[in-house]
């Protein structure tokens, strides 16, 4: 008889570890968490017990206060045992900001997907349009204003101050692959549509799910495009690999890379299904009350009703894109190129 599916989401701890400390969450696994410098300000990360040491999914972000803590578990936590693998989730710099300073400490080896690594060079080196103006160029073209896009240039690259080096070499792991860690075997499950080739990790004999930012409890991940795929369709990518999720057991553990720990997750993939579906269906509706072809940097208060400071507008551009793109892609929309220049949609 399989397990049934809880109407709600359940939280097994009510509180995360405090700074320095760690929660076990399952055998084996530790959950630590460390700060970030934006919005969001909090990442989880993951510490599996080894025979030798420990391996750890997640670095966090690349910064003072982070390796400070990072410091403090080296003394306790780990209590001068040594980091012998450490999974990347996907190359974002709250993930993979210190997965370089940590591996040349313990000279051990980086795992994860091979887009999400030269993905992450590519940022860093600002090639193949990976770079602030190439973001700035999709931003224009989809009607971002010229105040907008000048201070988002002034930032420079911020990706390389939360990722001031990435490793020069990984250990490959492919979807599907079953990677041994913490005295288990977990199974790389591929996420798109937030990164390029997002990895998730579950252990059917711990019935525990690292899900990293592919499934969160509280908060819908962001999707979005990039400059390098201009048409993609993100948010169908992303909508596709919430399959995946379904079919594993409803009362697994979720160790999420936010928020707290939970079961539930048909429940919480029908929330997220429904709650891009209320986006489209909001942002068809704008666009047939518009008199004129709309542009993304018009529909994002639609899709964002709240004030949004520098880096959330870069998140919600892309988002906006993302699910512009997708009804375009399926003739809900049409998308046309005004006399300006800019990329306009129109029912």
């Amino acid at each position: 008889m399989s397990a049934p599916h809880p109407a709600v989401l359940d939280y097994p701890l009510a509180a995360p570890p405090a700074p320095g400390t760690t929660l076990v969450v399952a055998p084996s696994v530790h959950w630590l968490r460390m700060p970030l410098p934006f919005a969001l300000d909090h990442i989880n990360l993951w510490l599996l017990e080894e025979d030798d040491g420990f391996t750890l999914i997640d670095c966090g972000y690349g910064d003072a206060p982070t390796r400070a803590l990072w410091e403090t578990h080296f003394a306790t936590t780990m209590r001068g045992r040594p980091l012998v693998r450490i999974i990347a989730t996907h190359f974002h710099p709250d993930h993979l900001g210190n997965a370089l300073w940590l591996s040349e400490r313990f000279g051990c080896p980086v795992t994860m997907t091979m887009t999400e690594f030269l993905t992450a060079h590519a940022v860093i080196d600002e090639r193949a349009a990976h770079g602030p103006l190439d973001t700035c160029a999709l931003f224009r073209a989809h009607g971002m204003s010229a105040e907008d896009l000048e201070a988002l240039a002034a930032r420079g690259n911020r990706y390389r101050q939360g990722v001031p080096g990435a490793p020069p070499s990984v250990q490959r792991m492919l979807p599907g692959d079953e990677v041994s860690a913490g005295h288990g075997a977990w199974q790389v499950i591929a996420g798109y549509g937030h990164s390029p080739e997002h990895a998730s990790l579950f252990d059917a004999a711990r019935n525990v799910l690292v899900s990293g930012d592919m499934l969160l409890p509280k908060i819908s991940t962001n999707v979005s495009v990039g400059a390098s795929d201009p048409d993609a369709d993100s948010l169908g990518r992303f909508l596709d690999s919430l399959t995946a999720f379904e079919i594993l057991r409803p009362d697994a553990l979720v160790l999420p890379s936010h928020g707290l720990p939970f079961r539930g997750i048909p429940f919480r993939v029908g929330q997220l299904r429904a709650h891009h579906d209320a986006r489209l269906a909001e942002l068809v509706e704008a666009i047939a009350a518009a008199r004129t072809p709309v542009s993304a940097a018009q529909m994002v208060p639609i899709l964002f009703r709240r004030p949004l400071d520098l880096q959330q507008q870069f998140f919600a551009m892309g988002e906006a894109i993302a699910h512009l793109n997708y009804l375009w892609r399926r003739g809900r929309v049409r998308r046309t190129l005004a006399d300006d220049g800019t990329l306009r949609f129109a029912v």
